[in-house]
């Protein structure tokens, strides 16, 4: 049971990344009056990969997060509940944009559950629910950081924090 659990996690983990080398995304600047009032963000597929950290739990040590934003505005959302589970919770979506031009917003295939990240250079800051900055003292705890998907940083699991 153990191997097939592994092989479902190295699955989603392939297929993400074979996302990102389909998508073959462009980084040529655009013309803003072609886009509209859509902000260089938005255009600007630099944002997409695999963002992970170790985000505040309330009743658990963390919750281990990886997060794979797709250029075609889908995305993949793996956490674990540290110290109270060992399985892995994955949730997949679209996102979309939200009205600060740096901000989007998760929304899962169900419609069930919404998440809400401030795009930062190569980070992404989970903001609450009303898409705001959380403050106090682990303000800082709840960013999560791009990696680089080259030789022996591709994802072969969720388990490599």
């Amino acid at each position: 049971m153990r191997t097939v659990n592994q092989f479902k996690k190295n699955l989603v983990m392939a297929l993400c990344t074979a996302c990102f080398f389909i998508a073959n995304p462009s980084y040529a600047e655009t013309d803003d009056a072609q886009h509209g009032n859509m902000n260089h963000a938005q255009t600007n597929t630099m944002w997409s990969g695999i963002y992970k950290g170790f985000l505040p739990c309330a009743d658990c040590m963390g919750i281990k997060t990886s997060l794979a934003l797709n250029a075609n505005n889908s995305y993949i959302l793996i956490t674990q509940n540290t110290g109270k589970s060992v399985r892995d919770f994955v949730e997949k979506g679209k996102f979309t944009w939200a009205e600060n031009a740096n901000t989007i917003v998760l929304t899962s295939r169900d419609g069930a559950t919404t998440h809400h990240y401030l795009i930062g250079d190569n980070t992404l800051t989970q903001l609450d629910n009303h898409g705001n900055k959380v403050s106090g003292k682990d303000a800082e705890r709840y960013i999560l950081h791009r990696k680089e998907m080259v030789g022996n940083d591709a994802p072969n699991s969720h388990g490599g924090h």
